[in-house]
């Protein structure tokens, strides 16, 4: 009997030292899945308090941007004209990446105004381009003048979507226009198309048609006369009638 528990002893490890804490050689480990599925015990885990009313819950306030005043035009004739060329400021020149820029000398006799570029000028870079320029140079030459004697520009330094403009951007572009007159002191004006007729003399371009206008520049007043687009004149052939009407009154007296 004895023999035998030795036996069941040295088979249970007893007769061996292996450490100050006894072991448990014959004790089966939980299974790993059984221990991961026992849940932690939380200490003092405080209750998850409901959501505030979403009036209660403090609201972000958005940033208001400031409001941005006029834009101030250089009254320097070299620094208008390349304030022109380069400034983000120039109304109208968000239309378009291609700005087309005037032509020309301050105090020219003639100065050619129009609303913006068509779009055979955005092409060429350059006002009054392809067959219209044509037609336009032949006009001039009826009256004794050439583009090259004249200030050639539009308004818009780039053409909108479509020719057509929002009304937002209406009050600037009639604040650049006089002040693009004030700067340009040309002796006589004519005015090409409706567009920049009903901005720079307040009649459609049928009313003004035939008739020596006085436009009121900077104290005093310029004579001008208005005549539909090249572009126009070429699409409907029979207007040119009204336009000749027009540009003789620069002949009158003279």
């Amino acid at each position: 009997m004895a023999e035998s528990y030795s036996d069941w002893w040295s088979l249970a490890g007893v007769d061996m030292l292996v450490g100050e804490e006894p072991a448990g050689w014959l004790a089966m480990p939980p299974a790993n899945d059984v221990a991961a599925a026992k849940p932690k015990r939380v200490v003092n885990a405080e209750p998850e308090l409901p959501p505030l009313p979403a009036a209660l819950q403090r609201q972000e306030v958005p940033e208001t941007a400031e409001p941005k005043g006029p834009v101030v035009f250089p009254d320097d004739w070299t620094e208008f004209q390349s304030w022109l060329a380069t400034s983000d400021d120039v109304p109208g020149s968000q239309w378009d990446a291609r700005r087309v820029l005037p032509v020309g000398d301050a105090g020219a006799p003639l100065m050619l105004l129009t609303a913006w570029p068509e779009i055979d000028d955005q092409r060429d870079g350059t006002l009054f381009a392809g067959p219209a320029g044509k037609l336009l140079d032949a006009m001039l030459q009826a009256i004794g003048k050439a583009r090259g004697d004249c200030y050639v520009a539009s308004l818009a330094v780039t053409r909108p979507a479509g020719g057509r403009y929002d009304g937002e951007e209406a009050a600037e572009l009639d604040r650049l226009l006089w002040h693009h007159l004030k700067l340009a002191k040309p002796g006589r004006l004519l005015l090409i198309g409706g567009d920049v007729v009903r901005m720079a003399a307040g009649l459609p371009l049928p009313d003004a048609r035939g008739k020596l206008l006085n436009i009121n520049q900077d104290g005093g007043k310029m004579e001008a006369v208005a005549v539909a687009h090249p572009t126009m004149l070429l699409a409907r052939p029979a207007q040119k009638a009204a336009a000749w009407d027009s540009l003789k009154l620069f002949n009158r007296g003279r």
